[in-house]
């Protein structure tokens, strides 16, 4: 995904695909399909209908959405790419403990047996904290 707008310079934007906070939390994104690929909509060279992806696409988006510190303010699904505004919600990650992190991640990943005791409010020995701490910190 791409980003677009007035904060694209190498001061603020140092990494191609990441959301940037200090220049604002609004993002407008863009993805695009390549080699004449439709995303959705009808390909007007093979006659072929890729209408039911439009629906998918939004549902996921929506989903993505309620796991992540996101939210959408405007998206259009064309036939060939993506457009997203996007606000992130810093306020919100900033009041998260790594039991909050972990939960999220785990709402998309099946996460493994620490990540689920953790969760759960199980004790860990102390070696799995620092397993825990570094995995929320990566989240």
């Amino acid at each position: 995904m791409r980003r677009i707008g007035y904060a694209d310079t190498k001061e603020s934007i140092s990494k191609f695909g990441t959301l940037y906070l200090r220049v604002g939390p609004f993002n407008h994104c863009i993805s695009r399909c390549v080699r004449k690929v439709f995303l959705c909509g009808v390909d007007h060279y093979t006659g072929q209908s890729y209408e039911h992806r439009r629906d998918w696409v939004e549902s996921r988006l929506l989903e993505l959405a309620s796991v992540f510190a996101i939210d959408i303010c405007a998206y259009a699904v064309m036939s060939n790419h993506l457009h997203l505004v996007l606000r992130v919600d810093d306020e919100l990650v900033r009041n998260w403990s790594d039991r909050d992190v972990v939960a999220q991640w785990q709402k998309l990943f099946k996460g493994d047996s620490l990540n689920h005791d953790f969760v759960e409010g199980e004790p860990l020995e102390s070696y799995q904290q620092v397993i825990i701490n570094k995995r929320a910190k990566e989240y």
